[in-house]
């Protein structure tokens, strides 16, 4: 499926219904609305030379219509990361992929204090360049039948790249990942269809455009389904969050589990009742906030995962199928299988291994990048980087990225489990994230760092009941405001490298 030739269609077919209620800008717009401003951007774009088009814009109606113009000008949209280091994301982006030309918002560029770009545009100036010439042509081209807009615009094909993403470099460089028609489309099939998905559902977005998760769910899922998005800028505004729920009635919303314990704190008992789809996935979800969201809204909390190279759905537990502790059982279409790390034999279930995914929303490989490619891919398989196990049943268990893994005793202990395992035990609203420092002497040592003060002796206590002596902290560190991505996940790398200068320091 052609994603923006499905949003024509679905605007044909319920022209009056609102698309986006954007509530930073407190603006409402119909599809018939949102046909017509992407039609204006498509005109405008399509006169840039290169196929990459960069989109610097908060989760608005204003980034949905600029990525729907990008698309259907015949240009793909890179979409850039303006939450941590925006000038050098950009830079980066315009570098990588070669082009020169961003679209952006002199109120986003003010608000982070990034400067004016070679190549930037802003938003602002392009809706107030419209002429009304401009805007009765493409109000008369979207009266015409679906068929004929798409013969209008750009027509596409599905082995088209329709974005460009970058990961999230949380352990190295970000690498380019171009995801196509037929990656984000299958992906938004299998996990609607799983899911229960339908015609009268309304999401809340509140998630970055940058980041696949987003993306996928926030931005292509409602216009795929022809249904509602209602927008919001700033994810961490919790309080405006929960209003915004108690207000607009969503039923559909997914997001990290940072950003919904700052919901659970932060909202009034009811205000998310009228979620009945509500999915966490990009970190593991703590029983605790499950708990949370049941006593409070009565609402089930369910878990997912994936990745931005898989589109991102690689598994999701359903009200059908939910086992809490997992990330779900694949959606349909994906294949997973778990390989010992050192035989690369296919395990058996209940036995932790490698984490491979297979499936048409499975990228190709990375963006001018072939040796990253060739680690990352082998006879279709994509190698997550990420341990897990699957069940007699089919769940799957996350069980942390590889590099969360480290050797002390001659045994591998996974940071993650010991970091779920130490949530459970601290005190309501402490948040933790569980490193490992390197002495050349001494080996590992695992480090656990929170953001007060807690009873340690007492902690560890009630840890060495579930871990053994190996796994459980040396030290703990107090670190007020641990590092977060722009995606709501703690900045693991950034956490290291805090905590390895402390104890080099002592050294």
């Amino acid at each position: 499926m052609i994603l923006h030739e499905q949003f024509i269609r679905m605007a044909k077919k319920n022209p009056s219904r609102m698309a986006i209620i954007d509530k930073t800008l407190d603006r409402r717009v119909t599809y018939s609305k949102a046909l017509i401003g992407s039609i204006i951007l498509s005109k405008r774009f399509k006169k840039e030379s290169s196929n990459f088009i960069g989109v610097m814009v908060p989760t608005s109606a204003g980034c949905t219509l600029a990525t729907l113009g990008v698309l259907m000008s015949g240009h793909t949209p890179v979409m850039i990361n303006y939450s941590t280091g925006a000038e050098a994301n950009a830079r980066y982006a315009q570098q990588k992929c070669g082009f020169s030309t961003i679209i952006t918002s002199k109120a986003l560029l003010e608000k982070i204090g990034c400067p004016k770009l070679e190549g930037m545009i802003f938003l602002e100036d392009i809706m107030a360049g419209i002429k009304t010439a401009e805007k009765i042509k493409a109000a008369l081209i979207s009266k015409l039948p679906a068929s004929a807009i798409i013969n209008l615009t750009y027509k596409g094909k599905e082995d088209d790249m329709v974005a460009m993403l970058f990961t999230s470099g949380s352990e190295k460089d970000p690498k380019a990942v171009p995801l196509t028609n037929r990656n984000i489309s299958s992906n938004i099939e299998s996990f609607g269809s799983y899911v229960g998905i339908g015609d009268k559902d309304t999401i809340l977005a509140n998630l970055v455009f940058f980041h696949i998760f987003g993306l996928t769910v926030n931005l292509w899922v409602p216009l795929y389904y022809g249904i509602t998005m209602v927008t919001y800028a700033n994810p961490l505004d919790f309080i405006t969050v929960s209003k915004i729920a108690r207000e607009e009635k969503p039923t559909m919303m997914v997001g990290t589990p940072s950003f919904f314990w700052g919901y659970l704190h932060k909202s009034e008992p009811g205000d998310f009742k009228s979620v009945r789809i509500m999915v966490s996935g990009a970190d593991k979800c703590p029983d605790a906030l499950r708990e949370g969201y049941m006593k409070k809204h009565g609402v089930t909390l369910l878990e997912g995962y994936g990745a931005t190279e898989t589109s991102p759905v690689i598994s999701v537990n359903s009200h059908e199928f939910n086992r809490p502790g997992s990330t779900g059982k694949p959606i349909p279409g994906v294949l997973v299988k778990i390989e010992h790390l050192e035989s690369g034999e296919e395990c058996r279930p209940g036995e932790i291994g490698k984490i491979l995914v297979k499936g048409p929303s499975v990228m190709a490989g990375y963006y001018k990048d072939p040796l990253l490619t060739e680690e990352a891919l082998k006879d279709g398989w994509y190698n997550t980087g990420d341990m897990g196990y699957l069940d007699e049943e089919g769940y799957l268990y996350h069980s942390g990225r590889f590099k969360r893994f480290v050797k002390i005793g001659g045994e591998m202990v996974s940071l993650v489990k010991v970091e779920n395992t130490l949530e459970k035990h601290l005190p309501a609203g402490v948040s933790c994230c569980v490193v490992d420092v390197h002495d050349e002497v001494k080996g590992s040592s695992i480090i656990a760092t929170v953001t007060i003060e807690v009873n340690k002796s007492e902690i560890l206590k009630k840890m060495g009941e579930e871990l053994p002596n190996i796994a459980l902290p040396k030290h703990f560190v107090v670190i007020r405001d641990l590092p977060m991505m722009g995606t709501g996940k703690i900045d693991f790398r950034s956490v290291t490298k805090i905590v390895q200068e402390i104890f080099d320091k002592e050294q």
